[in-house]
């Protein structure tokens, strides 16, 4: 630890000193500070520290990356400054002080859904790799497919729709789960909640055409009945009724005698929940989701389709700024369970290749900087792996005109997806390998809009540095090694 003990007193005096410190912790590779006065902290000088490899700030939290270290550098800094740390979570609390209504909103949201998102690319691996086995006609096997010249990989298709219908099918019990851990409430009620939206003894929300012409199983309560249908791969009614459980949990606390509490709690919360799901929040929340991906699919379909898909995929990464590009998922996930595949995910997709290929951009003009390489190079790697925030926070946004052209480049991807009708069979790992969960008929498209995403931001980058386009921080302080003269 003694190597970090100079780095971690500078860090200490640079963001403003003891007393402007609320509160500290760390994650895997980061440290996180909730700062009284976050002006107060020197970002220029943090940066030149050794140790530090960037910063950024997020959910009301000054991130500082110190890298795979952190933990060792977190403890030189709790012992030569004094200050406890707390729990990631507290942390998260205490900077929701500095946050408006729509970012702690937004974060909730994030909360909710980034435990799912494993499960949710490993399905969407799962779902296009089936579609290979089943769907792709190859040439060299008579113009059949995989499935159907091999019992082997037929029978493996077949297991891995296993894991698949686990993960979408039954994906209301892993929100309605998130959504009591998120809020605090008693999780295993969540559970047996989203189990309630798609037990076997529902009739299958695939089969609504079916339930509409007539043949639907009720609950028949004498005066009134109810449709006996399941939700499954319904994001928003499980989500409304989550909340619902929650908030109806926590009033019941406030009224209950703790010594009874353990039974009537969880009956009076979770069985009226049930009810509800069925009688009003389902079928509206249902409704609600149709709407939203009726308008969606709307954009993406309609006469000016590629106008709309220049306006996602250039807005998309300033979403995931924000936090707002969690709401994709939902609508994603909509989109699947009403029209079987989605042309909005390949855009996210695309929109992650082109901030990797501005980093790469980057990379290639700054090239011999290896302090900065540090953060670059992973920074690419990632984002052309799907994940999208080392690049925005690391490289693009401190430099801006990478972000920028990172935006044009995914806006005309989006354009050139959406106006070929690019679809894939539903949510799977963006960036590159993005290309395995696109439904075999579009993959020329795909290929011609990544194409579009890898060569015009780094083109982008070039010519922006080449004319002076760049910023007044990065012309007082950052050496940049120039191509040709």
């Amino acid at each position: 630890m003694a190597d970090f003990k100079k780095d971690a007193q500078e860090l200490l005096d640079a963001i403003g000193g003891k007393e402007n410190v609320n509160a500290v912790s760390h994650c895997a590779t980061r440290m996180r500070f909730v700062l009284d006065d976050p002006s107060a902290a020197d970002k220029e000088r943090i940066e030149d520290i050794p140790s530090v490899k960037g910063t950024f700030t997020q959910a009301g939290q000054f991130q500082v990356i110190i890298g795979n270290r952190v933990a060792d550098f977190y403890n030189e800094f709790s012992a030569i400054s004094g200050l406890e740390g707390v729990s990631k979570d507290e942390t998260k609390k205490a900077g929701q002080k500095n946050m408006n209504s729509l970012q702690r909103i937004m974060a909730a949201l994030a909360e909710i859904f980034t435990p799912l998102i494993p499960a949710i690319i490993i399905g969407g691996l799962i779902l296009g790799f089936r579609n290979v086995l089943e769907a792709v006609e190859f040439g060299a096997l008579g113009g059949q497919t995989i499935v159907e010249t091999s019992q082997f990989w037929s029978g493996v298709n077949a297991f891995l729709w296993l894991p698949g219908e686990a993960i979408f099918h039954f994906l209301p019990v892993g929100i309605t789960w998130s959504v009591t851990r998120k809020m605090g409430t008693t999780q295993i009620l969540g559970i047996v909640l989203g189990i309630t939206l798609v037990s076997p003894q529902l009739m299958n929300a695939y089969g609504v055409e079916d339930i509409l012409a007539g043949d639907v199983n009720q609950w028949n309560f004498g005066f009134f009945q109810l449709d006996m249908i399941g939700y499954q791969a319904q994001v928003i009614p499980a989500m409304l009724a989550g909340f619902l459980l929650v908030y109806l949990e926590k009033w019941l606390r406030k009224f209950i005698p703790e010594a009874i509490s353990m039974i009537f709690v969880p009956l009076f919360a979770l069985v009226p929940t049930v009810f509800v799901a069925h009688a009003v929040i389902g079928p509206i929340g249902w409704q609600l989701g149709i709407w939203l991906s009726q308008v969606v699919q709307w954009g993406l379909t309609g006469t000016f389709n590629w106008v709309f898909g220049f306006i996602f995929g250039g807005l998309y990464a300033p979403l995931v700024i924000t936090g707002l590009h969690h709401m994709t998922n939902a609508i994603d996930l909509q989109l699947v369970a009403d029209f079987d595949q989605t042309i909005l995910w390949p855009m996210i997709a695309l929109s992650n290749i082109a901030q990797g290929s501005a980093v790469l951009g980057i990379i290639w003009m700054h090239r011999g900087n290896e302090k900065e390489q540090q953060i670059s190079i992973p920074a690419m790697i990632s984002a052309y792996l799907g994940v999208t925030e080392p690049a925005l926070f690391g490289i693009n946004i401190k430099f801006v005109y990478p972000f920028v052209a990172g935006m044009i480049g995914s806006a005309f991807a989006g354009m050139t997806s959406v106006a070929l009708n690019v679809a894939s069979f539903n949510i799977g790992v963006g960036g590159l390998p993005g290309i395995l969960s696109i439904i075999p008929d579009y993959y020329l498209g795909f290929l011609l809009a990544m194409s579009i995403a890898i060569v015009v931001p780094f083109v982008l980058v070039i010519v922006f540095e080449k004319n002076g386009i760049m910023t007044k921080w990065e012309n007082d302080h950052l050496p940049v090694p120039k191509l040709g003269n």
